[in-house]
């Protein structure tokens, strides 16, 4: 298919365009009239520098439209209004490739807070990357995207979305007490469909870096695949999973989770976690991910049901002083009035490292079996005056339990049915507080057997 050069005025029937700097307008108008213009074929992006001065959105009904850079770099202006610096709503079959963009969050970052419940992100959060809404078929790769305000990627109520190659680096908002607002990373929210992100990198993130959004009035997201994705250095989530079916999050590698630490939401009690589940979840798998250095939680499991958390692995090396968030390894919970923590199976996981016990059970029908739990209760509850470990006076065996049997916690779910089989678990005192349960939850109501329980601590 042949290029054609943008004229003045430029030509909108041309299925090609090729993007010059010389000519009778600015950069950023040809590319303006690019976009206004052109609903299909290819839109080549000039070589230098661009900046952006409000949004950037594709023609009506644009389709079957291709976006392709050569050592472009998008910027946003210092005084840039709008939702994201590129718009793509309605639109299919849409693939974005081989460019930069800068969100300048320098100059344009104003204190936000969180968005409040049920309301969507995109109609709360401004100053965006991109934004995608409505749109079927998209494909992003190879991009890079930094400094960007509060959402680099985020797509709502989309379909058929891949995102791969695609590097996010430095972005994300504070709220009024300089704490992350949970912004920073790549968003699915409102009933998105068979999404997938793979083989990209995110690194220093305020808030979540790969998520998607937990609100309850929309749909829920469905058919998502987050494979061997990289994070570095995450203010609150490296990957969360909220109000989601059949999600699949394989392979993924983090570090560093839970800084910088005076940017952690305390105030909203958003502990960190390298994967995180809100919302109703069901049919969904977590496989062989890994995180290491989390001053939070390794795996959260709230509202999780049916599904498998499987051969992932979280270790901490510092001492329990370096982890003044750290928490149970993995937790689970019952928040979500729609969801029941029942029927998940914790198999051939890690725990190396954790503050409190290695597993906080709630629900029934869970099968947690052969997992290695090491280096429990490195705050050495209840024995230790520096570390508050009573997070409930009538509870005192729950943070210094190796694994412990909950009566619920937002509301009744006494933990019954469940088998805990061939497990390793050790630490301080582990050969004597090893398996714990809640007043009122019977140990004899689940199968308990084949553990192995050390309170040796052993060397690193």
């Amino acid at each position: 298919m042949p290029r054609y050069a943008v004229a003045c005025p430029a030509a909108a029937s041309l299925l090609v365009v090729s993007l010059v700097l010389a000519g009778c307008a600015t950069p950023e108008a040809r590319l303006r009239k690019a976009f206004a213009t052109q609903s299909t074929g290819v839109i080549q992006l000039p070589s230098g520098v661009i900046e952006i001065s409000s949004e950037l959105r594709t023609a009506p009904g644009a389709h079957d439209l291709e976006i392709v850079g050569s050592g472009t770099l998008l910027k946003a202006a210092s005084d840039f209004r709008g939702r994201a610096m590129l718009v793509f709503e309605g639109a299919s079959q849409i693939k974005l490739r081989d460019f930069s963009i800068d969100g300048n969050r320098d100059a344009l970052e104003k204190p936000l807070a969180m968005a409040p419940p049920e309301n969507a992100f995109r109609v709360w959060y401004p100053s965006n990357g991109m934004l995608f809404d409505m749109v079927r078929g998209l494909e992003i790769s190879r991009v890079l995207i930094s400094n960007v305000v509060n959402f680099p990627i985020l797509a709502s109520r989309s379909s058929g979305i891949r995102i791969h190659n695609v590097q996010v680096d430095d972005s994300g908002s504070h709220n009024a007490a300089r704490r992350n607002n949970a912004s920073g990373g790549i968003l699915f929210e409102e009933g998105c469909t068979d999404f997938e992100v793979r083989d990209s990198t995110f690194q220093n993130i305020l808030g979540n870096a790969l998520w998607t959004h937990s609100l309850l009035k929309a749909p829920r997201q469905e058919d998502g695949r987050f494979i061997a994705n990289r994070f570095n250095t995450i203010g609150r989530d490296a990957i969360q999973v909220g109000h989601a079916s059949r999600v699949r999050v394989e392979d993924n590698a983090g570090e560093k989770i839970g800084l910088p630490q005076n940017a952690i939401d305390v105030e909203n009690g958003a502990t960190p976690v390298g994967l995180d589940t809100a919302g109703d979840v069901d049919h969904s798998v977590y496989l062989r991910n890994k995180f290491e250095e989390i001053d939070g939680q390794c795996i959260d499991l709230d509202g999780f049901h049916d599904g498998s958390v499987i051969e992932n692995t979280c270790i901490n090396r510092a001492l329990v002083d370096h982890y003044p968030y750290g928490h149970f390894g993995i937790v689970m919970n019952d928040s979500d009035p729609n969801a029941r923590s029942t029927n998940i199976e914790i198999k051939g996981n890690t725990i190396d490292g954790a503050k409190f016990g290695g597993l906080f059970l709630v629900g029934s029908g869970h099968r947690v079996i052969g997992n290695i739990f090491r280096h429990l209760n490195e705050a050495h509850c209840n024995e230790n005056p520096q570390v508050p470990c009573i997070y409930k006076k009538d509870e005192p065996k729950m943070l210094e339990s190796g694994i412990y049997l909950s009566r619920g916690t937002v509301r009744a779910e006494i933990d019954h049915g469940n088998i805990i089989r061939d497990n390793q678990i050790s630490g301080y005192k582990m050969d004597t507080r090893c398996i714990g349960a809640a007043p009122g939850v019977s140990l004899r109501a689940n199968t308990i057997e084949g553990n192995t329980c050390s309170g040796e601590i052993e060397k690193r």
